[in-house]
Formats: C-alpha cells, structure tokens, sequence
C-alpha cells in the first residue's frame, strides 16, 4: 500500500475526504469490476426474493443464502482462534504473551439477516495477523427472525462482555473499538451511541456502513441501484426485515439522522467508503454531520462487499492496513 496514505490518515484531524493513490484507485477499479463479471447477475435478486419470503414466514431459501456465506476461511499460521462463547469468537496474535492488546469488537455485514461469524474471519484474521491487536468477532442475532433491537442488544452486551473481562482476555480497558461493515457498520454506530457504552469504546471502524434504513433518494442509491454489489431491491428488503414493526427514523436504526446532541457522544472514528456504492452518499453525508470526530477516506473504484467477499484484494489489503494503523 502506498504510504502516502497512511500519511493523509494519520495527518487527518477531520472527515475530510481521502483517496488512494491513482494507480492503487486504478487497480481497485480493475478489481471491482472483474468481480462484479464474476457475480451472477441475477444473485441479489434471488437473495432478495429470499428475504422477502423470510419475513413472510418461509425461510428456506434465506437459510440457503447463510450456509453458502458461512464457509470458514482457512486461520493464519500467526494467529489463534478460540470460542468464549457460542456467539463470541477471539482472534488473537500468536505468542502475544501477557501483554495487554487493543481490541477490535467486529460486527459482520449482511443486511442485519445473514452472514456469520466465518463471513468476516478474513478480515478478523488479517487485523490479528498483524500481530497489533485481537479481535472479537459477534454473531449477533439475525432479522427477520430476530428484528430490531434483538441484533443491536446483542452487540451492546458483546461490548460489556468484553469490557468486564478485559485483564482475563488480556485486552487494554482502554483501547476497546468497535467496527463493522454495512449493517454490521450500522450496528457499530448504533452500538457505540447506546447508554451502556458510554466511556467504553476508544473509536470505530466503518467500512461502507448502512446509516439510513430506508431508501434516502441519494445521487449514489439512485446511479448504483443494480449491478454494483448491493442493489437497492435487495437494501430495501434488508430494510424491512430488520426494522420490522419499528420506526425507521428511529435513531437507534437510521444512525445518519441523528442530531448534534446525540452525535456528540461519537467516539473518534474511521470511515472507508466504497466510490461506486448505493450507500457512498449517506455515508459522506454523516460523515459531513459527525465533524471532526470522523476520518473518511473513499475508494472509488471499489464497489460493496471488498470487506468480506474476495475479489477485491487491493481495496480489502488498503483496508486493513488503514484500519490497524487508525486504531492504534
């Protein structure tokens, strides 16, 4: 990765927006759009289709979806993996010691109705690989089984978790973060917003997070609506599952709306947005509202999903090293 932007990065006192280089934004776009060939075009569709009849009651063909997105990817030789409970797994760098690490509680993407604790091992173990940090991935509970609050309750309690048992896990109290991608971005928001956390999470880490759940009218949502990775008949759907019977102006929900009051208690934090994305634009908007508190850095020519599906390698290795360099 080029250094000039870890340089824009750590130079950063604002949400003024960064890019990568032209020949790495060159070889994003590249990637994106071999991935983008490669992806069936009638994927989101039936992925959509399947969460519709989900909230309807028939949920086969959603649990279809998760199994083929739970597939494990194989632990680096630099770091270990274990269980603390069944929804909580820990990545940590391999002969860390008793040295006290930062933590990142990472909550995975997926519409709030699909994606696991293996769809975002990728990114978990490439944070632990570096040897700088663990990581506390959540396997929150999922809509429409599970609506709002159900998921976000779940991340909130994942915090307090790990904030009681910090010295067990051999974490610094005071270097707790929290991050996710899309919806698990929404939640992270949410989860860092919430009363309970207050005084507990040192920033956030955000990769093209969800910040309105419903449809925002946007110049983004309208020009990247089919065919970049997120359609937005599939992020309508994922929507209406997860708010379910609640408002979706809620704060807890559309995190974009909310005003300087609430706002104020944002940690520090780091927003990477994907340029050719139905969510760039409400993104660029909350960064715009959180101020200072917030970096944000665009790629532009990656399109959703280079956080947790291969195929776009420069944006997901950009990715890390940004985020790993921001939180510590």
């Amino acid at each position: 990765m080029a250094v000039g932007i870890i340089g824009a990065l750590a130079s950063c006192g604002g949400q003024a927006t960064r890019t990568p280089s032209p020949e790495d934004n060159n070889v994003m776009k590249e990637q994106a759009d071999a991935f983008l060939r490669g992806m069936p075009t009638d994927l989101q569709h039936r992925q959509a289709l399947a969460v519709r009849k989900a909230v309807n009651g028939d949920r086969g063909d959603l649990n279809a979806v998760r199994e083929a997105r739970n597939s494990a990817p194989a632990t680096p030789a630099g770091v270990t993996t274990r269980m603390l409970t069944p929804t909580l797994r820990l990545y940590e760098p391999k002969d860390c010691g008793n040295k006290k690490l930062p933590l990142l509680i990472y909550l995975h993407g997926g519409g709030w109705t699909f994606g696991s604790l293996n769809s975002c091992a990728r990114f978990c173990n490439a944070m632990a690989e570096s040897g700088r940090l663990k990581v506390l991935a959540v396997d929150y509970r999922l809509a429409p089984e599970h609506p709002f609050p159900a998921g976000l309750e779940d991340c909130v309690k994942a915090v307090g978790f790990a904030w009681a048992d910090a010295d067990k896990l051999g974490v610094d109290r005071g270097k707790i973060s929290v991050g996710g991608d899309s919806s698990g971005g929404n939640l992270a928001i949410a989860t860092s917003l919430s009363d309970s956390c207050a005084g507990k999470i040192e920033s956030l880490v955000l990769f093209y997070p969800v910040t309105k759940a419903y449809d925002d009218g946007s110049s983004s949502w309208n020009r990247y609506g089919s065919g970049f990775g997120l359609d937005t008949e599939l992020m309508c759907e994922f929507n209406h599952a997860y708010v379910a019977g609640a408002d979706p102006l809620d704060k807890r929900i559309s995190v974009g709306d909310c005003g300087d009051d609430i706002l104020g208690r944002l940690p520090r934090a780091l927003l990477i947005a994907a340029g050719r994305d139905i969510l760039c634009d409400q993104g660029e908007e909350f960064a715009r509202k959180a101020g200072k508190r917030l970096t944000r850095i665009e790629f532009p020519g990656a399109v959703h999903l280079f956080i947790t599906v291969p195929g776009q390698d420069k944006a997901f290795s950009t990715a890390v090293e940004l985020a790993s360099d921001f939180l510590l």
